[in-house]
Order: structure tokens, then C-alpha cells, then sequence
């Protein structure tokens, strides 16, 4: 995947092609890591980047849920705190996989929606955008705006780890050749 967005034909081709951007971008971000470092805290924000894939899994299938207008989960406050943490059940590479597997079924049901300004309803609360519902289009947008915060918040945190950089990881996890101006992340001995 180059380092920017592939160019789009029309819009809902973009807005999966940047999704699919950023998610790419937070699989890049684990790129080499062991469970235990995937666990990992280095930052106040407590986050690690296997927490991150785990949430991004949790808040992808929910959006895509409230859009295929399945009966919405009872999840707790607490059931979402959790989503930010890789259990000690799951593996990284088991979350990736699901975090695979979410996108995938993401990018099937908004392909068969025929209309991105269809309708999207919402509960009653306080932090969602209008209590008449959002359009597809939105909650596109939305998942678009919420990866690419956690990818950067993934960048940090690798960074905080170990010292490396989302070009360097692109470059190693894609196979990419040393050419003078990324060189490829490699695990330091």
C-alpha cells in the first residue's frame, strides 16, 4: 500500500479506500510485536496497540451492526473500557485476524448498500450527532475519523517501545527494498 491513499473514482470506493488506509496503518503500527509488547502501556493514556486493535474491532462490527439495523448488544460501560485492552486469552496476531475479518464484512455491507444517505438509527444519548439518526455516509466518516485517530495514537505508542516509525514499518511489513529513502524497520538485537 503506498505511504497515501491510492486515488478514488467515486465516493463510496474513497471512503473504503481511506478506511481500509488507516486500518492498514494500525496493522503496520504491530508490525513485529510480541504479545507481551502488544500489551504494553509506554504512555499515560494507558493505551497499547493491541487495546487498540481490539477497540477498533469492538467499534467497527457496532457501527456496521446499527447499520445492517441489528438489534444493538447490551453492552456496559465496563464492556467498553475492556474493548481497549488485548485480553490475555487473545493473541495479537488472533485480533488482527479479527480486526481482518471486520473490515471485510465493513467493506460487503456497505457494497451492497445502495444508498450512503439512507438512514442510521440511533440511540437516545447525548454523544451521538442527532437524535433522528446519521446516514451511512456518516457512520463511514465516522469509522474513517476514529482509525485514523487510533492509528496515530498506535505510532506513539510503537515509538514509545521501541523507537520505530510507521514509513520503516510500511516498508518491512510490505517487503519493501532499501532504497535511500525508507529503510525497512528491522527488530534491533
Amino acid at each position: 500500500m503506498p505511504m497515501t491513499a491510492p486515488l478514488v473514482r467515486d465516493e463510496r470506493g474513497g471512503l473504503l479506500t481511506f478506511l481500509e488506509h488507516q486500518r492498514q496503518a494500525v496493522r503496520n503500527a504491530s508490525y513485529g510485536l510480541s504479545d507481551a509488547q502488544a500489551r504494553l502501556t509506554p504512555t499515560p493514556s494507558g493505551l497499547s496497540i493491541g487495546g487498540l486493535v481490539t477497540h477498533l474491532v469492538y467499534s467497527e462490527r457496532a457501527w456496521i451492526d446499527r447499520v445492517e439495523s441489528l438489534p444493538p448488544g447490551e453492552a456496559s460501560f465496563e464492556e467498553y473500557v475492556a474493548s481497549f485492552a488485548l485480553p490475555q486469552t487473545q493473541t495479537l496476531l488472533g485480533a488482527l485476524e479479527d480486526y481482518e475479518r471486520a473490515g471485510a464484512r465493513t467493506d460487503k455491507v456497505i457494497g451492497g448498500i445502495g444508498d450512503l444517505g439512507a438512514c442510521v438509527p440511533l440511540p437516545q444519548a447525548p454523544w451521538y450527532p442527532d437524535p433522528e439518526g446519521c446516514t451511512v455516509r456518516w457512520v463511514l466518516l465516522h469509522l474513517i475519523e476514529e482509525t485514523a485517530r487510533h492509528a496515530g495514537h498506535a505510532d506513539i505508542i510503537r515509538e514509545a517501545l521501541d523507537g520505530a516509525l510507521s514509513g520503516p514499518l510500511m516498508a518491512a511489513a510490505e517487503g519493501w527494498p532499501e532504497d535511500g529513502w525508507v529503510k525497512p524497520w528491522r527488530p534491533s538485537t
